[in-house]
């Protein structure tokens, strides 16, 4: 059934076209997810869906009885209403008030909010889109409407969601910028494009194979129709008469070859590597330690980063992740210890708040204060020259940056960091409110950085993705180091605390003390392999070698296959999965070659 139909939409937003007479539709069992860069209209459409906003041209048609419920982006209360009385008030249609009482406060603690009384005007930014994600799940509803539900999540609370919507029964639109996520719990992506939609029935994985397949198309496309118009060229060339209705006819067909609009390639985000010389002495922490009041963060913590280090912080929220980041940055001072900052180095600290951004200044005027020049190895670029690396063309450039969408200023405030060439990145959730594009290419840069790259994320894709080494926050002001991305460190979890407090205490959440669980002193453990990491770095250089040799066999097999179709088809395949598995064992020696000369270095 047919839930919401949307056709000939259009809509504008200052000098923005949003939508370009383009269609949209949601049946019933679908979960959506719609991904795009900020700023294109994504939390529009779902106003529009949600009968929050009108286009300015097309029909919506929604389903006569259609019950729906809709998170927005920064949702809203009744000042004076208590947590609790807030849910009621949203939902006081539920049948038996007091089931809607008990549900409330079970589904609040999954998203870490136990003072069930407190006042919503007390609550952070974070804690009012938890209240508002319970508040808008509590309804047995048809569509589920949702602007950003993972963030202010941590890594816990978003594999609860994750679970809830993968069994929720009715229909689910959202925004969500988490990867992991849409993979595991949508069945259809919908691409927002330079004002068109892009539907591929399929999760992440299977929207980024149908895209480029897509893009492939387009792209043999226009090699075909570049081919013809040059032989229509030169045809032309040759003096054709115009009084045959043959050559009018081939005249014309090259017109409209000629006039016909080729795919437009997606600008990306884009910016050389840009750092400062980082010199011996780095960043070393001895013996930090911070409370506030009786609550304690920090306790005990030393560590000494390394040239290079990609480190991943995690944690329950309100455990202390962005007060460790203020003190490295030196925004806050530790109650104990010492935090040693090298001569060389330039730190660039990209916070939740955007601290600095002053919005009543053009979006210009912003970067030039930050510099009118920054040397990149492509040479000296101008700042209106980033801006366009950076998706702000010329017309946006002059924009107030109030008027800009809170995505597009994430993405502004993270390049204003990023010119002033830093050496220690200090990244404070930069998967917050930053689309896909932007996180893509973020990493991208990430990986040729020359310097340390710090972040607090709950972004487990993210996290897998760049950083090579975990810090956990694990209640009690332990911080525990962990080798690895969020991934490992996760099985590493789990394998700790089921040897040390069984299986009860492995399904605990970290933050919690589990049975048998040490508080004090973080130990230092001796950098070593695992036994699967042993047993691998034994074995991969073989396993690789014969990986290649099977590829360079398959290649001589396929070429005198050329034309058995069904024969070739096969071989195409099994060299796919060979090379797919290549592909993962040469990650997989990069990552234990790296380890192997870290505990070398330790010796």
């Amino acid at each position: 059934m047919n839930l919401i139909t949307i056709e000939h939409l259009t809509k504008s937003y200052t000098e923005r076209l949003l939508f370009d007479d383009t269609d949209f539709s949601i049946n019933e069992g679908e979960k959506i997810g719609i991904i795009g860069i900020n700023g294109t209209g994504k939390s529009t459409l779902l106003k529009i869906a949600a009968g929050l906003e009108e286009p300015d041209g097309g029909n919506v048609v929604r389903w006569r009885n259609l019950d729906m419920r809709y998170l927005p982006q920064n949702p809203g209360f009744v000042e004076g209403d208590t947590i609790l009385e807030s849910i009621v008030r949203d939902n006081e249609g539920h049948a038996h008030i007091w089931d809607l009482e008990s549900q409330a406060k079970t589904m609040l603690t999954k998203v870490g909010i136990f003072d069930y009384d407190a006042k919503v005007e007390t609550l952070s930014g974070g804690q009012r889109k938890r209240v508002a994600l319970v508040s808008t799940l509590m309804s047995d509803t048809d569509l589920l409407i949702l602007d950003e539900p993972t963030n202010h999540l941590d890594s816990q609370m978003a594999q609860w969601l994750e679970e809830y919507l993968k069994k929720f029964r009715g229909s689910v639109l959202m925004i969500t910028h988490d990867r992991y996520f849409l993979d595991s719990v949508t069945n259809r992506i919908v691409e927002l494009d330079k004002g068109k939609f892009y539907s591929y029935q399929a999760n992440y994985e299977g929207y980024l194979k149908l895209k480029a397949e897509r893009l492939d198309m387009a792209a043999a496309a226009e090699r075909k129709r570049q081919s013809i118009l040059k032989v229509e060229l030169a045809w032309i060339q040759r003096g054709a008469r115009a009084r045959s209705t043959k050559q009018k006819a081939h005249i014309q067909r090259y017109e409209a070859l000629r006039d016909q609009k080729g795919p437009e390639s997606d600008k990306e985000v884009e910016m050389e590597s840009v750092s400062s010389r980082l010199g011996r002495t780095t960043v070393e922490i001895q013996g930090l330690c911070k409370a506030y009041g009786d609550k304690v963060l920090v306790r005990d913590f030393q560590y000494i980063f390394l040239k290079n280090d990609r480190i991943g912080i995690i944690g329950p929220n309100g455990s202390g992740k962005s007060t460790l980041m203020k003190m490295i940055a030196g925004w806050e001072k530790p109650d104990k210890g010492s935090i040693v900052i090298g001569q060389t180095v330039k730190t660039g600290y990209f916070s939740q708040e955007n601290e600095d951004m002053d919005e009543s200044l053009k979006v210009i005027e912003y970067i030039r204060n930050a510099a009118e020049y920054v040397q990149t190895r492509d040479g000296s670029i101008s700042a209106s020259q980033m801006l366009e690396r950076f998706l702000f063309p010329p017309e946006i450039q002059y924009t107030v940056i109030s008027r800009l969408s809170g995505g597009e200023k994430r993405r502004l405030y993270l390049l204003r960091i990023l010119m002033d060439a830093p050496n220690v990145l200090l990244l404070d959730e930069p998967t917050n409110d930053l689309d896909i594009r932007t996180l893509t290419i973020l990493e991208d840069y990430l990986d040729g950085f020359e310097g340390i790259v710090i972040a607090v994320s709950h972004d487990r894709y993210f996290l897998d993705r760049i950083v090579n080494r975990i810090f956990a926050f694990e209640g009690q002001g332990q911080v525990v180091q962990y080798e690895g991305g969020y991934t490992d460190y996760q099985a590493a979890y789990e394998r700790k605390y089921l040897e040390e407090g069984g299986k009860e205490s492995a399904e605990k959440r970290p933050g919690e003390k589990a049975p048998g669980q040490k508080g004090g002193r973080v130990r230092e453990k001796k950098l070593k392999f695992t036994y699967q990491e042993q047993k691998d770095w034994e074995i991969i250089e073989d396993q690789i070698q014969t990986l290649e040799e099977d590829i360079a066999d398959l290649d001589r097999k396929m070429e005198a296959a050329a034309r058995d179709f069904v024969e070739l088809k096969r071989l195409m395949e099994e060299k796919e999965e060979k090379e797919k598995q290549l592909e993962e064992r040469m990650e997989r020696w990069m990552y234990l070659n790296e380890l192997a000369e870290r505990i070398a270095a330790e010796r």
